[in-house]
Parts: C-alpha cells; sequence; structure tokens
C-alpha cells in the first residue's frame, strides 16, 4: 500500500519567476554588477552575444523603452554616458549601444556590445538581426527623439518582425551566408585581419 506524503505546513512554497524578470535578480546579485551608481546599474549579460556585452539598467523602475517619458531623458543621457565609459575602456574594439525594438526581458536596458559577435550565445538569425538591424534602437538617436519631442515613437509590429527576419548580412561587408555557422565563421575572418 502507497502512503501518501504529507507536506510540511511550515515550509513556505518557492515563488517561481517569470525568465522574463531575470534581469531584476541579476540587479541584484554581485558578481554580476560591474559598475553602480545612485542611478543605475551595469551588469553583464548573461548570455553575451559578443566578446564584451554588457546592460545598462536604471533603477528606477521603468518597464522598457517604450514606457520612458520625457521626464526620463536624463537618466537616458546618463545611461548612454556610463555607455561610453565602458566603450572607451575597451578602445582597441568597436561597440553599438541601443535598445531593442521589442525587448524581451523586463526593466530598461541599454545594450554595449563589442562588433565582433564572437560568443557561443550568438545563435539565431534573430540573434543576430537583433543587434545588425534597424531592430536595435541607437542610443544616440533614442535620446535625441526623446529631448526633441518627449517621447520615443513606437516601431509599427510588422515593421519589428521584419528586421528580424531580414536575410543575414555580415555588417562589416556584402557578404550574405546562407545560414548561421557561415555567418559565424564568415565573421571570425574580420577578427583575424584585424589581428594581423
Amino acid at each position: 500500500m502507497w502512503k501518501r506524503k504529507v507536506e510540511s505546513t511550515t515550509s513556505k512554497p518557492t515563488k517561481k519567476c517569470h525568465w522574463s524578470t531575470g534581469l531584476l535578480k541579476s540587479m541584484e546579485d554581485p558578481e554580476c554588477k560591474i559598475k553602480e551608481d545612485d542611478k543605475i546599474i551595469v551588469i553583464n549579460d548573461k548570455y553575451p552575444k559578443a566578446q564584451f556585452h554588457y546592460l545598462v539598467l536604471p533603477k528606477e523602475d521603468i518597464l522598457s523603452i517604450w514606457h520612458v517619458q520625457g521626464k526620463h531623458h536624463d537618466l537616458l543621457i546618463h545611461m548612454h554616458n556610463v555607455a561610453r565609459t565602458l566603450v572607451e575602456k575597451q578602445s582597441n574594439h568597436e561597440f553599438i549601444m541601443g535598445y531593442h525594438a521589442m525587448p524581451s526581458m523586463q526593466r530598461l536596458h541599454l545594450h554595449v556590445i563589442s562588433t565582433d559577435f564572437n560568443s557561443p550565445c550568438l545563435k539565431t538569425k534573430y540573434h543576430w538581426n537583433s543587434f545588425t538591424t534597424p531592430f536595435l534602437l541607437h542610443s544616440s538617436d533614442v535620446c535625441r527623439q526623446l529631448r526633441e519631442t518627449g517621447e520615443v515613437k513606437k516601431i509599427p509590429t510588422e515593421t519589428w518582425k521584419d528586421y528580424l527576419n531580414t536575410n543575414l548580412k555580415c555588417h562589416k561587408c556584402s557578404t550574405q551566408p546562407k545560414n548561421m555557422p557561415d555567418l559565424k565563421r564568415h565573421l571570425l575572418t574580420h577578427i583575424d585581419s584585424k589581428q594581423q
């Protein structure tokens, strides 16, 4: 005869968090943090899509770039300036800084990513296109738009989906690889030629 397992009434059930809230947990993790001030926290991306991939997050609870208002202009300028100091420390690498048109993670975050895109975490066409097409809203453009209009103009769903579905194309030359393994092999030629 099977006995039913009696659950203890003293243990509290563990609350499961949705994966999209992972950045909030990383912001609290001292091992993830690389910089912090009274307005922002900088963390290493847990799944970097390049050799260097940082995220600059505000301490203020702003869900995404589409929840930014005119009053956040100074904060976004500060995030941009913090990102630039990170880039200056790696002067032998090129970087891009921007926000995804449709962020998958909760909490506004600015991507600061080196353009080598040399990472085992870069696996899909969507990963690639999210950084190499207008799906990435460049930080300086976002700051300018917010200053001039008091808002960031939302990209229509069909438009950002088209960006993610764009055919693969190298961001440094006209090569159009047929798949991700081909693209990743091709990217190494740009890294090798830079090191010679």
